[in-house]
């Protein structure tokens, strides 16, 4: 298992909590930016930077992840990429996007573009909180630890 980061958009306290993470499980972690990334200096922990342009880093990722590789981003498109591969994607308040859920993730994010698009001031999300971290932290703890419970395919 690979832990990837959609690092451009990423709160730095998620940043943070995969570091630790990174560490205490040995597990490689790739953040994958546009910019220049600076990560603490560990064998497990890496960055990629990608030339700039738009969803350049996505593919990337979407290129490099195997199927249960977890995948952290708010991109809801790069999600259901993610998701045909067979990798788990988790956004950075906590919520996986599954199969049951990404079509109608996909069709309300572009619902919202069309509306931006007219005009209309749909708001923004609300401001990442500590809840959010924490809904993270468990979020991802649960799903390691599930990982390490099933044993390796033959």
């Amino acid at each position: 298992m690979h832990i990837w980061v959609d690092a451009d958009a990423c709160p730095g306290v998620i940043k943070d909590i995969l570091f630790r993470v990174a560490e205490r499980t040995q597990l490689n972690l790739t953040l994958v930016a546009n910019q220049l990334i600076r990560v603490p200096g560990s064998r497990f922990i890496r960055a990629l930077q990608v030339p700039s342009g738009a969803d350049v880093a996505d593919a990337e990722i979407v290129e490099r992840v195997s199927a249960g590789d977890i995948v952290v981003t708010g991109d809801i498109p790069l999600a259901a990429l993610v998701l045909e591969k067979g990798g788990l994607p988790l956004n950075p308040r906590g919520e996986w996007y599954t199969k049951d859920t990404i079509a109608q993730q996909l069709t309300m994010r572009a619902f919202m573009e069309e509306l931006r698009g007219s005009g209309v001031d749909t708001g923004g999300p609300a401001a990442f909180s500590q809840a959010d971290s924490r809904n993270f932290a468990n979020a991802l703890d649960r799903q390691l630890a599930r990982s390490r419970a099933q044993p390796p395919k033959p």
